[in-house]
């Protein structure tokens, strides 16, 4: 009796060819130059507008005599409008402008949705509620309104995050749940205001509309504060946030914790937006505007937290410089940014419908 003996031969996994391997390294390679590419221009125009913003207004002032003002001489005429007037509202519109970017984009980013905005879920409408109580009932100034403002919009972050969580949050849900707690907050506010005197009506009413008119170190340093102990917390979990983009379950299996995780971005993206609007008052649809756009000069692929800060500094600045000088009369810089952001929602809202998508 014979019988025959079959060899099995093992076939070695397959090796991605060269030719792919240099095609995906020159993807990278082109990402990467065109990010630092985008940073680079970017924070030229930042520097440019800031330069513009301190030489022009009612009187111009030559580069030179800005230049010794902040170096701290004593320019007769300059030191008091550039020094006292100008530098730290230029100063306050960077790092505000900062503010609402990074904290914009972490949650748009974090759950995939771009309608996950500060100004959108609630939590602009929490301190703005939370800073005209104070001005109109409890008849608190400067740092008091501030810090009201601020323990009061991390309050409604925590509130709507609780209210969203079911095994998880759902960008959608959370977004639906931000929306009818900031509608719920936007009526007491116009409650409050009401039955406000008229003196407190209007400080409120200037603070509402996001402005830097009257801007003081007082005001700016808090902020640069808040950038630089906050801002280094979400530029290292910038990874992590990166993988939440790709589900609750993948990001888990790629060893993220996922709820310490997100509890973390959003309590320091929260610490942001309360600080910059304490200060700055909720200017309108920067943090909304300031991701999308980076998205789009940047590209696919990468963290987009240093484009949208960026973004967010350079709109601030820009719409500030239009809302004094560009028109007939002087709109506050949250009038401009509303005017700029309120069509891309409307438009994001019919695209996503259209698409059959839901929020």
């Amino acid at each position: 009796m014979s019988g025959s003996v079959t060899k099995t031969t093992r076939v070695p996994p397959a090796v991605p060819a060269a030719g792919a391997v240099d095609t995906v390294s020159r993807g990278r390679r082109r990402r990467g130059r065109r990010r630092f590419a985008v940073v680079v221009v970017l924070s030229v125009l930042i520097v440019a507008a800031f330069a513009v913003t301190l030489m022009f207004g009612r009187t111009f002032h030559p580069p030179a005599d800005v230049v010794r003002v902040v170096l701290g001489q004593d320019v007769p005429g300059a030191s008091f409008t550039v020094g006292r007037l100008r530098l730290p509202r230029a100063a306050l519109a960077v790092v505000a402008g900062l503010c609402f970017g990074l904290g914009g984009v972490t949650f748009q980013t974090m759950l995939r949705n771009p309608l996950a905005s500060p100004d959108i879920i609630g939590i602009s409408a929490g301190a703005g509620a939370a800073a005209t109580f104070a001005i109109v009932v409890l008849s608190l100034e400067g740092a008091g309104v501030s810090v009201f403002a601020i323990v009061v919009g991390l309050a409604v972050a925590v509130l709507v995050y609780l209210l969203a969580y079911r095994n998880g949050v759902s960008g959608g849900r959370l977004v639906l749940i931000g929306i009818g707690i900031a509608a719920m907050l936007e009526s007491v506010t116009a409650h409050i205001l009401d039955r406000a005197a008229e003196w407190d009506l209007q400080e409120a009413l200037r603070w509402l509309t996001g402005s830097l008119n009257g801007t003081t170190w007082d005001e700016v340093v808090p902020v640069v504060i808040a950038v630089a102990v906050l801002a280094p917390v979400l530029l290292s979990r910038a990874g992590d946030l990166e993988t939440l983009r790709l589900g609750d379950d993948t990001a888990s299996a790629l060893g993220v914790r996922v709820d310490r995780t997100r509890l973390l971005l959003i309590v320091t993206a929260v610490g942001l937006i309360a600080f910059a609007t304490a200060a700055a008052g909720p200017i309108a649809f920067v943090a909304f505007l300031s991701g999308p756009i980076a998205a789009r000069l940047v590209g696919p692929g990468g963290s987009l937290l240093v484009p949208a800060a960026l973004v967010g500094a350079l709109l601030v600045l820009v719409a500030d410089f239009a809302g004094q000088f560009l028109f007939g009369v002087r709109y506050p810089v949250g009038v401009v940014t509303g005017v700029l952001g309120a069509p891309y929602l409307v438009y994001l809202i019919v695209r996503t419908h259209r698409a059959g998508g839901s929020l």
